[in-house]
């Protein structure tokens, strides 16, 4: 059986979710989920939102980035990030068990 590691946020993705949280009235969590769908079998769904009770919570400096127990495996050993590129700033998800991903960066395949 292999080892369910929990993903890592990097710095500047718990930095770029303190300046969403600064702006805002409520202080939400940064909540990363994997759901059926999208062009290529699964899709990662990154939304704000208050953590539940089965969730795994990664938090630095009062931030938080939350992972439900049935999406968890799903990103083992993942990288949450934030890049600023040409086409936009986002979210980004490195995930070494995708074993296909398509253009749209949010759809992969295992």
């Amino acid at each position: 059986m292999e080892l369910t590691l929990p993903p890592k946020v990097t710095p500047r993705a718990f930095q770029r979710l303190a300046e969403i949280n600064a702006s805002s009235k409520e202080v939400k969590a940064l909540r990363v989920a994997v759901e059926g769908g999208g062009c290529s079998g699964f899709q990662y769904e990154i939304t704000l939102d208050a953590p539940a009770k089965d969730d795994l919570i990664l938090e630095e400096n009062g931030q938080k980035v939350v992972v439900d127990a049935i999406s968890l495996p799903f990103l083992s050993n993942a990288v949450i990030d934030f890049t600023e590129e040409l086409i936009g700033a986002r979210f980004i998800i490195e995930n070494p068990n995708a074993t296909s991903s398509c253009g749209c960066g949010t759809s992969f395949s295992m």
